[in-house]
Formats: structure tokens, sequence, C-alpha cells
């Protein structure tokens, strides 16, 4: 979702009250069916307070980008919010504003996600704004110009961050011209070439009903939410064609260092390799394997050894984007110029730690405590409710998954952990991004990659 200025007024007052709502996941029960446009639909009835959310994924994410046309899926999914063709954008907007209600559509790189939340007084009034804006959008020429003007405005804003310049390069060297390979919102020079018609053509080929899931909770009778979306998206029937999974992305043996030289107060580094894709029977171990190695924050090892012990890195963390499609494992810090290479060879250390010698009992028992402690937590608000439902059809999940995820994750072992560090770690074949001051950091592949054994 995008947010918009003009609904920040009704979002907080949302927001306020959505956070009274009960945190228990395995209280979260959801009801599957499928509308008669092909669309499958998920229901978890939540009557404690008089409001609702919808949202509904479309197969028309960043990696439907056609190849020179990167940024087409986020440029179009902003332009669909423009109003309909009966009303213009701010005659669209003033009617959401006068009800206090949300609404947004917005693209990541796998799905467009079109969503709402409102007052239950207001579910009808709202929800025919969100059909409307679906089914009939305005996409006119001159809202569209004006939003590619925006999309590169923020591209040429981002490029000034250390950080995004870093991340555009990373991904770039890991997934290359794959699907995968440029960030959602496309690249200043492709997006200033798209065409009012490349986002109308775009909407018309992936905005479909057939294609889609949508996820309601709140305060709705399953049968009657079901025949409001049965009528409202009646004319956006069909689908959109399976995508060609891509090659799974890999390094070369080796580790591969690029430096990007800018006058910077400290170094942005990335280094990974290729991933998981989320379907992957692994996904729990690394889940745990990866909050030990660097993603449960100070109780990491890369926080401890990096950061607390070597005082070397304001931040640092590691994670596995694992989507559709195989995407990529990543550890990101930032540091002074100075001491890049001596962080670089201590996190390289720390993969090889992970996988040669299995993990303490208690380093396993609190990442699992804290992994199944926090699960319901993301569930606390109607907004991750329906993005839970939202990824566990997706993701081929079972509507059972928040009862199953503690047991698969109380489930993992010592030897599991060292098993997938193993298997997907991969300390000597590295793509390394470095933006830094190069004259002070002197970053080279010499001075911290470590010495074989």
């Amino acid at each position: 979702m995008i947010a918009r200025p003009g609904f920040l007024r009704g979002l907080l007052a949302l927001t306020a009250i959505i956070g009274m709502l009960p945190r228990s996941a395995a209280a979260l029960e959801i009801k599957r069916s499928t509308l008669s446009n092909g669309a499958v639909l998920l229901v978890s009835e939540q009557h404690q307070l008089p409001m609702v959310t919808i949202a509904i994924a479309f197969d028309a994410g960043a990696r439907r980008d056609p190849k020179g046309k990167e940024g087409l899926a986020a440029l179009t999914a902003d332009c669909i919010e423009q109003g309909t063709k009966d009303l213009a954008a701010a005659d669209f907007d003033q009617k959401i504003d006068f009800m206090g209600s949300s609404m947004g559509v917005g693209a990541d790189h796998d799905y467009a996600t079109a969503s709402m939340t409102s007052l239950k007084k207001y579910e009808d009034a709202t929800l025919h704004l969100l059909a409307q804006a679906l089914v009939n959008p305005g996409l006119r020429d001159a809202d569209i110009v004006r939003k590619q003007a925006d999309q590169i405005a923020n591209i040429n804003a981002s490029q000034e961050q250390p950080g995004y310049v870093g991340q555009v390069e990373f991904i770039k060297e890991i997934f290359g011209a794959t699907p995968y390979g440029h960030p959602t919102n496309g690249l200043a020079a492709t997006v200033a070439k798209l065409t009012p018609d490349d986002v109308r053509n775009f909407y018309r080929d992936h905005y479909k009903t057939g294609s889609a899931v949508i996820a309601v909770t709140g305060d709705v009778d399953t049968t009657a939410i079901k025949e409001k979306l049965e009528k409202e998206l009646a004319g956006i029937a069909g689908t959109v064609a399976d995508q060609t999974a891509p090659p799974a992305p890999s390094v070369a043996p080796g580790i591969h260092l690029n430096v990007i030289n800018r006058t910077v107060a400290q170094a942005n580094l990335i280094l990974g390799s290729g991933g998981i894709a989320r379907s992957n029977p692994d996904y729990y171990k690394l889940e745990v394997m990866n909050y030990i190695l660097g993603g449960g924050g100070f109780s990491s090892r890369l926080m401890k050894v990096v950061r607390s012990k070597g005082g070397l890195a304001y931040t640092v963390a590691s994670g596995f984007q694992a989507a559709k499609f195989p995407g990529a494992f990543l550890i990101v810090l930032q540091t002074k110029n100075q001491s890049a290479n001596e962080a670089l060879k201590l996190i390289i250390g720390q993969l090889r730690e992970i996988q040669s010698t299995p993990v303490s009992a208690d380093e396993l028992s609190a990442a699992k405590r804290y992994l199944i402690g926090s699960f319901p937590m993301k569930l606390d608000r109607q907004s991750e409710i329906t993005g839970f439902m939202l990824q566990i059809e997706l993701n081929g999940l079972g509507l059972d998954y928040a009862d199953r995820f503690p047991k698969l994750i109380d489930a993992v072992t010592a030897a599991d952990v060292q098993e997938v560090a193993r298997k997907y770690l991969h300390p000597a074949a590295l793509d390394v991004v470095a933006v830094t001051n190069q004259a002070e950091a002197k970053v080279s592949v010499a001075s911290f990659a470590p010495t074989a054994n």
C-alpha cells in the first residue's frame, strides 16, 4: 500500500483503534472460497470493532516489468490511485477523506496490492470506490505524466543515499537481467521512457481477478462480503499467464568486489549470494539460523562480534529475501571507511564459524523463543492480518499456518542450523558492493578475504 498525505488523518485514527485487537495467532479463523471470477477469497471475521480491511493481491508486481520498461508496475499501481473515469483524482480523494477511510495501491517485486480500511458504516461506499479504481481507473494522460515525474524525482533523490545506491548495484550483481534484477521503482532512465499507453496496457494485462487473492478481515459477514465482491469486481475477470521461473541466482567462486567511490563519512557495505524461494522447505531452519547469525538484532553474532566487541559497525544485519522465485542472502552494514576491510573480514569469519561449529543450546533456545513469541505480534492490526492471509495463500502455506508455525520453529535442532548454514551460506563465493570514500577505505579483496585453511 502506498500511503498518501490526504489519508493520513484517517489512518492515524484507525491505527489507534485497531491496535486494541487481540494478538492471538492461534485464534485466527480463516474461511476460504473462490469467486465466480476466479479470485480466491479469504475471510477472517473479527467482530470486536466496527471496522473492515480488504487487501487484494494482483499478479502485477515489478517482476512483470518488460525489459527496458523497469518501473512500469510501480507507476501503474500509483496511477490507478488517481481516480476513476467518472471521478478526478482530487474528487476521489475527497470522498475517501470525508469517510475517514484509507485506500492505496502499490507494487512490490512480486505482487501489486490494492487495499482499504474503513469504519463498518462506510464499508460499502469505500469498497465501491476501491472497486471503481480497479475496474474503471481514470488513467488520464495528465495524471500519468505527473506520477511519472514524481517517480523519477524519487529515484533521483534516492541516488543521494549511499545505502540505496549499494542496494541497486547489489541486486544487479546477484540477479542480472532477470525479473528481480532491478529496483521496484525502476531506474530514472527507464521510467522516463514510459508512455501513458504503457501504463494502460500494463493495467489491462495484469489487473485480472482470475489470478488475484482477496483477504478480508474485520466486522464482516463472509456470505455478504463475498456477494459484494462478486458484484463490485465483475469487470476485471480473466487471468495472467504464469511467468517462467528465472534461474536461481548464484555467485561464482571467489570474492567479487564492486567499489562505488563516493565522498561519504562512512562506508555502506552489502555482501551476499543467492538465496531461496519462500516455498523452500528449509525456510524455517533458515529463520532460526539467520536469527542467530545476524537477524536477531543485538543478540545476533554479527552484532556482538562486529559492533559490540569489535566496535566497527553502526549497524549490521543479515537476511534471506525469500520471494516467489529464489531471492538473495545478504548482509548489510555501515562502518567507518577506515574499518571497512576489518569489518568484512570479521563477517566472513562468522559465516565460516556458523558452518563449522554447532550453535550453542542457549543460542538455539533464545532464537526459537523469540521467533515463536513474536509471531502473534505480527497479527495485531487488521492490515497485518490481511497481509498474513495473502501470504499464506500466495505461498501455499495452508489455512492452519498460524497454528503450525510455532511447531515448525520448535522442531529445528542445532544440527539443522549447521546443515542449512553449510548449504546456503557461501563465504567463498560472495558479491560485495562497497559504497565508500575509497581514498580512506582502501577496500580490497586482499585486505578482507580470509586466508585458506
